[in-house]
């Protein structure tokens, strides 16, 4: 005879993607919470998986439960608040890329202000950078490949913008 209040809390959602609220495993909506023992220490932690993605976006300390033996199962409010954290810790990440990535300065020239771009591609096998050169209407008044260590200083857009946007070593 099976108990009906231990049935399985893992449902399949109507787009096919599965859930999972167990009180050490949780996945839904695009994340998977699961507690694991800390392996610095006697405690638990708490790693979040976004799918799809081969490492977790978060891993921290998880709470022991009142018998200071297990850790505290969890909940619908604990696991909203890890998919919080773990999408904001993303966010900065890909922030933090899209900076190391992408550079710009303003110079003046005889026409007028012009924003300088840097965008370095990161190909694995051949890496490389865009330098452009924008007017203030957004028009592009010229653009080179440049070495993906190119250093964009004002200096160096001023002289390039001073050469009328020719090649720049």
């Amino acid at each position: 005879m099976t108990d009906s209040s231990s049935a399985d809390s893992s449902d399949s959602l109507h787009d096919g993607t599965e859930t999972c609220e167990d009180p050490r495993l949780w996945r839904r909506d695009g994340w998977t919470a699961r507690v694991i023992k800390n392996e610095d220490d006697e405690g638990w932690a708490v790693e979040m998986i976004k799918d799809g993605e081969p490492e977790p976006a978060l891993v921290g300390p998880w709470t022991m439960g009142r018998d200071k033996k297990n850790p505290k199962p969890l909940d619908a409010g604990a696991f909203n608040t890890l998919v919080k954290t773990a999408s904001e810790v993303l966010r900065r990440h890909e922030q933090q890329l899209h900076a190391m990535l992408h550079k710009r300065v303003s110079v003046s020239v005889d026409e007028g202000d012009v924003d300088v771009t840097l965008a370095i591609v990161p190909d694995e096998y051949e890496p490389y950078a865009v330098l452009t050169a924008l007017d203030a209407f957004g028009e592009q008044l010229g653009q080179q490949r440049v070495a993906p260590n190119f250093k964009l200083t004002r200096e160096r857009a001023q002289a390039w913008a001073g050469s009328g946007f020719g090649r720049i070593e």
